[in-house]
């Protein structure tokens, strides 16, 4: 995978960490994305958390709307990754229960 640190990335997850409301990511997103990048980022995290509950590739497409490849490549992620899916599908869980 290709490295990204730069000092460019770190400006920008700097600028993440500090939304503090929904309603700040909503309007931060719509500004720095397209609708269409919000929505891909949106599926990826519906499909490692369906992963993670064992769903199987077929019902996460009927389910999501994503390819089999976009399954694949996060199923790895989550498996052999960074452990950035695992850290927030983690914090998901806490938060919900």
């Amino acid at each position: 995978m290709k490295e990204i640190h730069s000092e460019s990335v770190d400006r920008l997850f700097d600028a993440f960490l500090k939304l503090e409301s929904r309603e700040d990511c909503y309007a931060f997103f719509q500004d720095i994305c397209t609708v269409k990048e919000i929505e891909d980022m949106a599926q990826r995290l519906d499909t490692a958390v369906l992963l993670d509950e064992g769903v199987n590739y077929r019902e996460i497409c009927e389910k999501v709307g994503v390819s089999t490849a976009t399954i694949s490549r996060v199923n790895r992620c989550l498996n052999y990754g960074t452990g950035g899916y695992r850290k927030i599908l983690d914090a998901l869980k806490e938060s919900a229960g």
